[in-house]
């Protein structure tokens, strides 16, 4: 089954199309027929795919390009699910398209095992002759990978201050296993790739993610770039669990605890409100927190939501990024949505988040479910977690 909303106007189009691909054996066509619904328009500059992890991401590739054009700018990645217009969920393979001459597309790749921020750099000089008056970098990165600021600022070294940073982490369907990257016809592996994109018009970034402080601020007194060591002094594990409330001698044969431990991400204070990051795993032996980019020394808030502050997240995004274009339209929309969100939500949950893009947005969305986020409009930083990201081409 393919799907396919297009919109735009003479210089600039956004289609976006899926197609149902749960196993490898779909791959191919899967790609070749949600690339034919979205790209509708003429000179397509960039071609975005977003695939669940059980397909072949090369057979997509493969199918995708014999139908956009072997020589159309290619990026994509394996999700923690996938979103075209109001099909959400897995098992799926989404393409969208952006074209028209009112683009200029100029990709780029780079390997996390140069350093995350040499990679950013590497990814970023993409940017290098994109001299439209609005601009914005995407990147997608390994979401297994902890050091993402060091990704941001490595970017922001070469993009500068005028540019905005936008993206998210390529998922697994929460198996935590391996990612895949993909730029051009080549499937990559703890990698960042990158999109530089030049219009002749207003790019617009929203942020929202609906999780709202808890108790009193804890001090981050050690902590590596993957793991919390210890809060206010104390084994990080041991004063998290005691804050959400949990019983003294909670190990890892308590699912509950773990799983209340897991749906409780961090806030941490910045300019314009909390940047959050998730809670991605617990070590009971090492009484330790998996989450990544807490700098030592950092006060922060242990976060918690319902479905309800979590959809008011959803409207914040969307207020922030039209307002970010100025009164323009947007003629297509990129959702970078967190799988913690996902998770949340539910499936009603995330059916009524996709009716809420698509009515507040009034034009085509696609996007996919994320293991963290990027958006960076002022400033050198910009990494969320458990937040949605929305970036809007008028």
């Amino acid at each position: 089954m393919t799907d396919v909303t297009i919109a735009g106007t003479r210089t600039r189009w956004v289609g976006v199309g899926h197609a149902v691909a749960e196993d490898d054996a779909a791959g191919e066509a899967a790609g070749r027929e949600a690339a034919a619904a979205a790209v509708q328009g003429a000179d397509p500059a960039l071609v975005l795919v977003f695939a669940s992890p059980f397909t072949d991401l090369g057979a997509v590739a493969r199918g995708v390009r014999a139908q956009a054009g072997p020589d159309t700018p290619t990026l994509g990645c394996t999700t923690a699910g996938e979103i075209a217009g109001l099909t959400v969920g897995s098992g799926h393979v989404v393409v969208v398209a952006l074209g028209g001459p009112g683009l200029e597309i100029r990709t780029a790749s780079a390997d996390l095992a140069d350093g995350p921020r040499a990679a950013g750099s590497a990814a970023a000089s993409c940017m290098d002759g994109i001299d439209r008056p609005h601009r914005a970098l995407l990147l997608l990165y390994d979401g297994l990978f902890l050091g993402r600021s060091e990704i941001v600022r490595g970017a922001y070294s070469v993009a500068g201050a005028g540019v905005a940073l936008v993206g998210g982490g390529a998922g697994d369907e929460l198996a935590m296993r391996r990612t895949r990257q993909l730029h051009g016809d080549r499937v990559l592996a703890n990698a960042v790739v990158a999109a530089a994109i030049g219009s002749d018009a207003p790019i617009g970034v929203g942020v929202g993610h609906g999780w709202r402080r808890v108790g009193e601020p804890i001090v981050v007194t050690a902590s590596t770039n993957e793991r919390i060591l210890t809060l206010d002094d104390r084994p990080a594990l041991d004063c998290f669990l005691e804050r959400l409330g949990a019983p003294p001698g909670v190990d890892s044969t308590d699912e509950t605890w773990r799983i209340r431990a897991l749906s409780h991400p961090l806030g941490l204070s910045r300019p314009g409100g909390e940047e959050v990051r998730a809670v991605i795993g617990v070590d009971f032996e090492e009484r330790s927190l998996l989450c990544g980019d807490v700098p030592q020394g950092t006060m922060v808030w242990i976060m918690d939501g319902d479905a309800e502050s979590v959809q008011a997240g959803t409207g914040i995004a969307c207020d922030e990024m039209l307002a970010s274009l100025g009164g323009h339209p947007p003629v297509g929309v990129v959702a970078f949505d967190c799988a913690a969100r996902r998770n949340l939500l539910g499936p009603e949950g995330t059916a009524r988040e996709a009716e809420i893009l698509t009515e507040r947005l009034g034009a085509p969305v696609g996007g996919f479910y994320t293991y963290g986020e990027i958006a960076r409009t002022r400033g050198s930083r910009g990494v969320h977690n458990a937040t949605l990201v929305l970036l809007g081409l008028a």
